[in-house]
């Protein structure tokens, strides 16, 4: 079946302007290493008047860095600042309460504040999220300029600016805006203009989601499951375990949501250029025979300026054609997508078999646990004394030690549960953390726990009288091959009065 070509831009076609495209960072940069020590080597960049913006990322964050070639004024202390500001949801107006900004701390040169937008050029005050986004503030040269002069580099959560490497149907993006402000010399730049007014106007960066996987640690024709190379997928039990240092670190996972299967560069390379072109994929079920795997899938290509939407689909025959590896995807080296959704839990058996006329040239196979069911959670009951509380009851909690107990489940029958936490939440913006628990791989296939007793002894004690919801949350330790996903939550709502 031929390929179908739609053209798709995912730019604005009114800016005319070329989007940021983010590089891949095989290790996190290190902000407190100078720009020219080469972490920022091969970063994606855009010009503006004052210098350039150069862009990485990796599976957790992006890292931005402006080089204000035109700020060769030393000045800390004087009011030199920037703003950067990303489009949230990306519908390119001003959303309040969503949209967010980042700026100095005042009077702390190297500490990141977030605030989030209440209208154009309006703004809430600073908040006090946690958050692991840094700024580091350098003078000195680069490659644009040896003359020193300032650079602003920003290591920012992907979460925070709510971009997912896992998107299935586009490659992960965002819209930025940014200003630069200097002393010495004095200017004032908005990149672009009155962009913190007008988010019609913001650039869009396109990040990168194609790290290079050791040829080590692929198989000789499958290279993993998104992010995650073949070899770090346990054959016995279908599930994964990444190294420590790895940038996407899972622990026995398990495989669920819409799945990647990547092939081998240097294998498909080899294949394109023996015209060995035509390929099938078989799955195994935990039950029952082998079938071929029928998905419909698209992928964008880059052309110079814009990425061109293509479609792939299997033939009549079931035969998928293989894309060229030579060509700047959205997802390289993409052998096919497919949910997994319907599939029941289980061990299943991924095949892949390149085809010349019927001979098969080369063949391998991969087994993944497949999960896609949220853990059970429930809170069984909340006591003061030996009676119960009921949901939205005004509760006297008397002098220490008096207070509440608990009894709580998080189950996951497929042993598949990743962490569980209980908190309740009061007052404005508070929260305590009453009981958590986290897997380590000493807990093999955890499946949680039913009608715990929290605390184990004595009572729990409110922080002070108010209204409260208790939230008990538990997590799936199951992955699409770019990050954990998949959690369940449950809350009751109580108001409690110390005496």
């Amino acid at each position: 079946m031929p390929t179908r070509i739609k053209k798709l831009s995912i730019t604005n076609p009114l800016l005319f302007a070329f989007p940021l495209r983010s590089t891949w960072a095989e290790t996190p940069v290190d902000l407190n290493k100078p720009f020219n020590a080469g972490d920022w080597t091969g970063a994606g960049k855009l010009k503006f008047s004052r210098g350039s913006v150069h862009a990485k990322n990796d599976a957790r964050y992006l890292y931005l860095a402006l080089d204000v070639v035109q700020d060769t004024g030393n000045d800390t202390g004087t009011g030199d600042y920037f703003w950067l500001s990303f489009d949230y949801n990306r519908n390119r107006k001003i959303t309040a309460n969503q949209d967010i900004n980042y700026a100095l701390y005042p009077n702390q040169p190297n500490r990141l504040a977030q605030q989030k937008y209440l209208g154009p050029g309006r703004w809430t005050g600073i908040l006090s999220n946690p958050s692991t986004s840094e700024v580091v503030q350098e003078f000195g040269p680069s490659e644009d300029s040896s003359t020193s002069h300032r650079i602003w580099k920003f290591k920012i959560e992907l979460d925070e600016i709510n971009v997912r490497l896992s998107w299935p149907f586009s490659p992960p993006y965002t819209y930025f805006g940014f200003r630069v402000k200097s002393s010495n010399p004095g200017f004032t730049t908005d990149f672009p203009g009155n962009f913190y007014r007008d988010f019609t106007k913001l650039r869009q960066l396109i990040l990168s989601r194609k790290p290079s996987i050791p040829s080590s640690q692929m198989g000789p024709v499958i290279g993993g499951i998104g992010l995650i190379p073949k070899t770090k997928i346990n054959q016995s039990t279908g599930r994964a375990t990444t190294d420590p240092g790895y940038f996407l670190n899972v622990q026995n996972a398990a495989f669920g949501g819409t799945l990647n299967l990547i092939g081998n560069r240097t294998k498909l390379t080899q294949l394109w250029a023996q015209n060995a072109r035509r390929y099938e994929v078989l799955i195994d079920p935990p039950t029952g025979s082998a079938q071929k795997l029928i998905s419909n899938w698209s992928n964008y290509r880059w052309n110079g300026s814009t990425y061109v939407l293509e479609t792939f689909a299997a033939s009549s025959r079931g035969l998928y054609t293989l894309a060229n590896p030579s060509a700047d995807y959205s997802i390289d080296d993409l052998l096919i997508q497919f949910p997994t959704t319907a599939l029941l839990p289980g061990k299943y058996k991924i095949t892949v078999r390149f085809m010349r006329g019927t001979s098969i040239v080369a063949q391998d196979n991969v087994w993944i646990y497949i999960d896609n069911n949220i853990p059970d959670v429930i809170i069984e009951s909340i006591k003061h004394g030996s009676s119960e509380v009921s949901a939205c009851a005004i509760e006297n909690i008397g002098a220490a030690p008096d207070g509440l107990k608990f009894r709580i489940t998080a189950h996951d029958p497929e042993g598949n549960l990743r962490a569980v936490n209980f908190r309740a939440t009061y007052g404005s913006g508070l929260a305590t953390t009453i009981y958590s628990e986290g897997y380590n791989t000493s807990m093999g296939n955890w499946t949680g726990f039913t009608n715990k007793a929290i605390p184990v002894a004595g009572n729990w004690r409110p922080p002070q009288s108010c209204a409260y919801s208790f939230i008990l949350t538990a997590y799936a330790r199951t992955t699409n091959g770019y990050g954990y996903r998949g959690h369940s939550s449950t809350f009751r709502n109580l108001t409690l009065l110390l005496d």
